[in-house]
């Protein structure tokens, strides 16, 4: 008997999640994401494809956090330049855009390889509790 691995695409079926970030706390909520679009809860994980779920975040805005994380979490990016350096605590980042927050936890959980821009391409992000994609049957995580 030969050892079965999995490719990409053949034996993959991608289901939809719903996850409503009401009321949850922020690193917890893209932990779980992040397995999701790994692909890490099935059976049939390889870490070498991506096969991965689609996910469906409501109320993406309205996660909570612990402690003082609101005004010492900082966010950097450089521009190349000397002294490019930006920082922007999560408070202005939630005041400015508000589902960033959640996509950089979700994106630094995700493996730093190339497969990454596909695990996040298939995060979407709302902030209302409504989404565009009615023809999904997606199943709701609370």
């Amino acid at each position: 008997m030969k050892t079965f691995t999995p490719t990409q695409l053949a034996e993959t079926d991608r289901k939809w999640y719903v996850i409503d970030a009401k009321g949850q706390t922020l690193w917890r909520l893209a932990t779980q994401i992040a397995v999701i679009l790994k692909w890490k809860n099935k059976v049939d994980f390889v870490p070498h494809l991506d096969n991965g779920d689609n996910v469906i975040v409501l109320n993406s805005a309205q996660f909570k956090v612990t402690g003082k994380k609101l005004t010492d979490k900082m966010y950097y990016r450089h521009s190349g330049f000397l002294w490019g350096l930006k920082e922007i605590s999560l408070e202005n980042l939630l005041k400015k855009k508000p589902t960033k927050a959640l996509e950089f936890a979700v994106s630094g959980m995700l493996p730093k390889n190339k497969l990454r821009a596909s695990m996040i391409s298939r995060l979407r992000l709302f902030e209302w509790q409504e989404h565009t994609f009615p023809a999904q049957k997606p199943e709701l995580i609370k």
